[in-house]
């Protein structure tokens, strides 16, 4: 009689313990989900507790977010808590949690965040009370950028750091194995290097050729948040202008000169009569070209007419 009162006690026990420290639910919690994100986005954490819970009212709804670690961020009521790492970044949005939706959402996501989260729903409503119903595990990855880009010598190159949480650049150069300090978060501007104001962008002016090789943006934790190749190739906008009004002439192709000498000026009417047409749609840049052609055509005619 006395072993049937101790194992009736015990069960009493077990049972109390559960309901204290324990999350139960008639209906299983849903599989674990997995969402990647690039670093600087918005993700959405998604969870959903009407199912679970259908006799919770939202004005008593209580949402914990936690990693295996530690608590991530609360909420209950008109009251908040995030830890220090994403404050600011982490919320659930209140206006949903009516329809049952408990998504934590995460604004400009960093490397460090990726890993396991788990949603929570306090069902008595009490930070005190341990008693919580879980949810939804979500498995959180978090990429790296990663680029491949094309300047001439000459241009300009604007990196993107993505982030306020970038804190240096650091570079590459090209056939090198060593890494060398570009930039720092705080640095002034200097003649070449100049970081945007309100942009997280900075801006490597008038490139040459030893600047050719990668670019790693990091974060405060030295994990990398964007790379880029980038090669500096071909010529500048300036030289490739000039190289397309002193290019010589193809095999076989006839110049002005050529034209005027071997038409006797007879074909000047008919060239003219090309530039009109070529004229007509010319851009500005394009049609100050064509006027200099017109100059020398019409140079070159007196030329001919004088020597006769």
């Amino acid at each position: 009689m006395e072993r049937l009162r101790l194992a009736h006690r015990f069960h009493v026990s077990c049972f109390l313990l559960g309901i204290l420290i324990g999350s139960s639910s008639l209906t299983p919690p849903p599989p674990p989900q997995s969402i990647i994100s690039l670093v600087g986005n918005r993700v959405v954490l998604p969870c959903s507790w009407k199912e679970l819970l259908p006799d919770v009212a939202p004005a008593a709804s209580h949402v914990l977010w936690a990693t295996p670690a530690k608590t991530v961020f609360e909420l209950w009521g008109d009251r908040t808590w995030q830890a220090e790492e994403f404050q600011g970044r982490a919320g659930v949005p209140r206006a949903a949690l009516p329809s049952g939706d408990c998504s934590l959402v995460i604004r400009d996501v960093q490397i460090g965040d990726a890993g396991r989260y788990e949603g929570f729903m306090l069902v008595n409503g009490g930070r005190a009370r341990k008693t919580r119903v879980f949810i939804q595990s979500v498995r959180l990855a978090v990429l790296d950028r990663k680029s491949v880009e094309s300047r001439a010598p000459g241009e300009d190159f604007v990196l993107d750091l993505y982030t306020n949480h970038s804190t240096r650049v650091v570079f590459q150069p090209r056939n090198s194995s060593v890494w060398s300090e570009l930039w720092m978060r705080g640095d002034e501007d200097s003649q070449r290097l100049e970081k945007h104001l309100l942009k997280e962008e900075l801006k490597l002016k008038r490139l040459k050729r030893a600047d050719e090789g990668l670019y790693r943006v990091v974060d405060e934790h030295g994990l990398a948040v964007n790379t880029v190749n980038l090669y500096v190739e071909g010529s500048s906008k300036a030289l490739r202008v000039q190289q397309t009004f002193e290019a010589p002439p193809l095999k076989g192709e006839k110049t002005v000169e050529d034209h005027m000498t071997q038409t006797g000026g007879r074909g000047f009417v008919t060239l003219c009569v090309r530039l009109s047409s070529v004229s007509s749609g010319a851009t500005p840049g394009r049609s100050g070209s064509l006027l200099l052609l017109w100059l020398v055509l019409l140079t070159s005619f007196l030329a001919l007419l004088s020597s006769e």
